[in-house]
């Protein structure tokens, strides 16, 4: 119970000030270009919206649209909130993760923790499916989610041959899991993103320098915390 305290206060500190930090490197790196691919997206759709067409008698143009945070307080406060949780459950699964193999012992240990984590669930899933920026189409839903959670399984645990295997069949294991993911390739969109290519790709890029500064506090500020919690 005493460790289990300590690794649920350490991964809600962590979380709280690693959200903080990607929403802070958010609101200059990936927000921008958000904010222009919206825009872009809602101009195509008013185009296509004002092209002729039949419409359906009782034809309701607002049906299924999905609730969206308006912009401004709200869409940021919302934001943070997901940012925090979202720290908050990848510093747990880091932190309990780690006290398998005995705990982090200083902040370099964290720090490679933590790169292992942004090679695992942002790096490798990132090579077959990119993060897609408002007017980005991708494939169906299930497929993609399918390929991501395959992908991400597969590189942890070729991550942790690597890391913890005492045999060259162990690394050839490893070297397979982390390539086959991709050797089978991710489900790809039947349509050509509705955005510049430029902007797609600056949008990429931003996601993933945040993922992987995310991921460094994360690991870092979990090393730190966790040798100054374990004997409290």
């Amino acid at each position: 119970m005493h460790i289990f305290r300590n690794i649920v206060f350490v991964a809600a500190l962590v979380g709280l000030a690693a959200g903080l930090v990607l929403t802070v490197l958010q609101q200059f790196g990936t927000e921008p270009l958000i904010v222009k691919a919206e825009v872009i997206e809602k101009a195509n759709a008013a185009k296509a919206e004002a092209a002729p067409h039949e419409h359906a008698a009782g034809h309701d143009h607002g049906a299924g649209e999905e609730w969206e945070p308006a912009d401004g307080a709200e869409r940021f406060g919302w934001t943070v909130v997901a940012n925090v949780v979202s720290g908050v459950g990848f510093a747990l699964l880091l932190v309990a993760a780690s006290e398998l193999k005995g705990g982090l012992k200083s902040w370099r240990e964290g720090l490679l923790w933590g790169l292992a984590g942004f090679a695992v669930f942002t790096l490798a899933p990132s090579v077959g499916l990119p993060p897609e920026a408002p007017g980005v189409e991708g494939a169906p839903l299930m497929d993609r989610q399918i390929w991501w959670i395959a992908t991400a399984v597969a590189t942890a645990i070729g991550l942790a041959l690597i890391a913890y295997g005492r045999s060259p069949l162990t690394a050839l294991a490893a070297i397979v899991l982390i390539v086959a993911p991709h050797i089978v390739g991710a489900p790809q969109p039947a349509e050509a993103p509705a955005i510049p290519h430029d902007l797609e790709h600056g949008f990429v890029v931003a996601v993933i320098v945040t993922g992987f500064l995310f991921w460094a506090t994360i690991g870092t500020l979990a090393g730190v915390l966790r040798g100054r919690f374990a004997d409290a």
